[in-house]
């Protein structure tokens, strides 16, 4: 019988028609649906799939892309091209976390997201994830279409984000991180890195069923790149079944990330292709998420990891 540790729950609105291929490949993928809850089906895998997540920041200063999807038709535009290339979810960010980067104001980050999460309601049903971790901004990004909370403070920042999450039903990513985005890579260090982030998993996940959030809905992301060096990147993937054997289903969000960079003295732009790489092993070591920039290449690497893994004698 499998447990939820082998489980990942993706929530979306039920609709008798779907506008998009996409949206029926999600239905169609293969993974067993179970019940209605609150008016979403939900989509259980049992760990034959690794899920891919674009990523679409609407922010001026992302290290990646700022800038590049601020209007109507670009948001449009990439949404459409993430699901064309087989994204599985939407993860929208208004508030840049890259290394040193400020923090913006409730009202400007929600003048951000709100507008592109209903934008994406208008033209598909692919399940979104709000990527915040202000409560209000979830809660109002939740009402108008948002799936899934993905929260870089594993909910300590806002005091008032645990209630909100445990108001509905979908999926919470919580992260590790040391320091702030501001303060993260000064000097970041571990006794163990995966032991550590092991042990604030475990003590987080307990707080969080204290305070009525389900185990079974919660989704651990290492926090790569986030107060790590490359070394402790590099452990964190090479070790990524101590943070499965939790009992949660892992995000890993590598994408275009500066250890790669590091590695093979990449810039930015460069780093697609190595991005798509650590999907695939990702893939292979049946991590339940991939956040990425680049959805087909890594959808690619995903698929053909699987499909070898899948091959029989």
């Amino acid at each position: 019988m499998l447990t939820y540790s082998h489980y990942v729950s993706i929530f979306f609105c039920a609709a008798v028609h779907f506008p998009r291929q996409a949206d029926r490949r999600i239905l169609e993928s293969g993974s067993t649906r179970v019940g209605v809850m609150n008016g979403k089906e939900e989509m259980i895998a049992d760990g034959r799939k690794t899920y891919v997540m674009g990523i679409l920041n609407v922010t001026p200063d992302s290290f990646s892309d700022g800038g590049r999807f601020v209007s109507d038709r670009q948001i449009v535009t990439q949404v459409e091209t993430m699901i064309d290339q087989g994204a599985d979810i939407i993860d929208v960010g208004g508030e840049s976390t890259r290394p040193f980067a400020k923090a913006v104001s409730e009202k400007e980050e929600m003048q951000r997201v709100l507008p592109a999460i209903r934008l994406i309601r208008e033209i598909s049903e692919i399940p979104v994830s709000i990527d915040t971790t202000k409560a209000e901004v979830a809660r109002r990004a939740l009402d108008a279409g948002a799936d899934m909370v993905n929260d870089i403070s594993a909910l300590t920042h806002d005091p008032a984000m645990p209630e909100v999450v445990r108001s509905y039903s979908g999926p919470v990513i919580i992260m590790h991180m040391q320091g702030t985005p501001r303060t993260m890579q000064l000097d970041p260090r571990y006794d163990d890195v995966v032991g550590d982030i092991c042990s604030y998993f475990r003590k987080r996940i307990n707080q969080l069923e204290m305070e009525g959030i389900e185990k079974k809905r919660i989704v651990l992301d290492p926090g790569i790149g986030f107060g790590k060096t490359v070394s402790h990147n590099l452990a964190i993937l090479q070790r990524i079944g101590e943070l499965q054997a939790l009992g949660c289903p892992v995000l890993v969000g590598h994408s275009r990330k500066m250890f790669l960079g590091k590695v093979l003295d990449l810039e930015v732009e460069e780093r697609d292709t190595a991005t798509a790489v650590v999907s695939g092993w990702c893939a292979s070591k049946g991590v339940a998420y991939v956040r990425v920039h680049n959805v087909g290449a890594s959808v690619q690497a995903v698929r053909i990891t699987r499909a070898i893994m899948s091959a029989g004698p």
